[in-house]
């Protein structure tokens, strides 16, 4: 009978040791570990009710897609892709490492498809797709992401692909990725429901969710891990329970389950203290807001410039829109075929809540001006324009930001026999064509401003041309060309020159 209750009492300790070891390998990250970054934020009211090394470079690994995602939301909000709409692969795509889903060049690949294998999967190839057909190469979507993470506030993260493989120039925060995670379901609460998603089925093949708390933690409802060697295992979790919402984020965990554990440990601590109140904090959402004033830029350009006389200068800007009402930017990168220019701008222009915009039909003399891959760029502008003389009302203008075509073009070549497809690239490889520039100012609103009163000033002599925006970096500043692209010859460039000095533009006529 002694040695009966002895085996119990030593059962009883050896269980108290697992306890408490298990409890010690949580807390292991907060202490013993120089990876590890974590925080957790009140969602209702934006406060910080814990954080360790928060402010602390990390790098997002996975967690990255996060972001990737957040643009998808925002060219479906924008009416540009549907989830039907297919994403065609590439064979750099198609070679991305492992998490993948396989996807073999020349294929193609819903957009609700590959959103869904983003969140379960973690499929590096899809990201490539993703970014190369919205972007038109990893490179330039990234750009996009680092601006979007800037425009949310994520001050410290840069973006340098959309999948998180390694690269020693992406990184981020765990306060930048907790901003992420709450912002990405203000602004697009139906589509923030794909996290919640534990199994995906794609072509007989079914892949489980890698965030193993989605039904195993009461009110977890996302949304995303990660890991490469460089970073750890990271996770960032939303949980809404009892009329409270946090958002918190491990970052640097040495193993997957180690993690796990801990996020347990900061979901059971600080939930409790989290607000069951109204909301308080701001939303979270990339906007821009038109400047009030726009200085006179200097910048020519740097290549293939036939300069006209008459210096370099802006016009007129409108005010400052209401703090309460600011200017709501809509844009994104898509490769953009010459024939689907018509569709596709309009859609763009449609989803800013403007009338459909007068497009030039794309033909023979003017395919050289669309660019293969382009950002198109709606802008809801309120206000009135100050002009030096009344003008009859100018036609709404859509205008697209140039970008580097994919390359190769044939990768990206539409088989669907389609105009209007938002996914793909069918056009040729395009030479040099005729633009004309008339101004480079310090933000892309103050561009496309330019751009809308030289439309409105001297409509016949830009018939048939596209107005583009282009980003340029020149000792250190940003500026953003403003152009019409799309002139048959130089003859008809420098025609609409002559007339946009007629009317106190400067213009450049340019081959490019």
């Amino acid at each position: 009978m002694r040695s009966f209750r002895k085996m119990i009492r030593v059962r009883q300790a050896l269980q108290a040791l697992a306890v408490t070891t298990l409890l010690a390998v949580a807390a292991a990250p907060a202490h013993a570990n120089s990876k590890y970054a974590g925080i957790v934020v009140d969602a209702k009211t934006g406060k910080t009710l814990y954080s360790s090394a928060a402010d602390a470079r990390r790098y997002p690994a996975s967690l990255t897609k996060i972001m990737t995602l957040y643009i998808v939301f925002e060219e479906l909000e924008a009416k540009r892709l549907t989830l039907s709409s297919p994403l065609k692969v590439s064979k750099y795509a198609s070679g991305r490492p492992p998490s993948k889903l396989g996807l073999k060049p020349g294929s193609t690949i819903k957009v609700k498809d590959a959103i869904l294998a983003l969140v379960t999967k973690s499929a590096n190839d899809v990201a490539t797709v993703i970014s190369e057909n919205i972007g038109g190469s990893e490179k330039e979507f990234a750009k996009r992401m680092t601006r979007t993470a800037h425009q949310i506030g994520m001050s410290k993260t840069q973006f340098r692909n959309p999948h998180g493989l390694p690269n020693s120039s992406q990184y981020t925060t765990a306060r930048d990725m907790s901003l992420l995670g709450r912002s990405i379901q203000e602004r697009f609460p139906s589509y923030y429901k794909y996290f919640q998603t534990r199994v995906f089925t794609y072509r007989g093949n079914r892949y489980g969710n890698h965030n193993k708390l989605l039904g195993r933690v009461e009110g977890v409802d996302g949304i995303k891990t990660g890991y490469i060697r460089a970073s750890g295992f990271n996770l960032v979790t939303s949980v809404k329970r009892d009329n409270r919402h946090i958002v918190a984020v491990v970052m640097g965990g040495r193993t997957g389950r180690s993690r796990d554990a801990y996020m347990k440990k900061l979901i059971a601590e600080y939930m409790p203290k989290a607000s069951t109140g109204a909301r308080t904090a701001p939303q979270l959402v990339a906007r821009t807001t038109v400047p009030a004033d726009i200085p006179l830029p200097t910048l020519k350009p740097s290549t293939g410039v036939e300069a006209t006389n008459g210096a370099m200068v802006l016009a007129m800007v409108e005010p400052k829109a209401a703090a309460a009402d600011p200017t709501l930017l809509v844009s994104g990168t898509v490769p953009l075929p010459p024939k689907a220019v018509k569709s596709r701008m309009a859609n763009s222009f449609a989803a800013a809540g403007l009338p459909p915009a007068s497009i030039p039909n794309a033909n023979p003399a003017h395919t050289g001006a669309v660019p293969a891959a382009a950002t198109v760029t709606s802008v809801h502008v309120t206000g009135t324009m100050p002009v030096a003389a009344p003008a009859p009302a100018p036609a709404p203008v859509v205008v697209a930001s140039l970008a580097p075509a994919p390359a190769p073009a044939r990768e990206m070549a539409d088989d669907s026999g389609t105009s209007d497809m938002v996914a793909t690239n069918n056009s040729v490889d395009t030479g040099p064509t005729w633009q004309i520039q008339i101004a480079a100012a310090e933000s892309e609103s103050g561009a496309i401003k330019m751009l809308k009163k030289a439309k409105a000033a001297e409509g016949p002599a830009l018939r048939g041309t596209v107005p583009v925006t282009e980003e340029v970096a020149t000792k250190g500043q940003t500026l953003y060309r403003a152009r019409f692209a799309g002139f048959a010859n130089k003859s008809a460039a420098w025609g609409a020159c002559k007339s946009l000095k007629r009317s106190k533009f400067a213009c450049y006529a340019i081959y490019q």
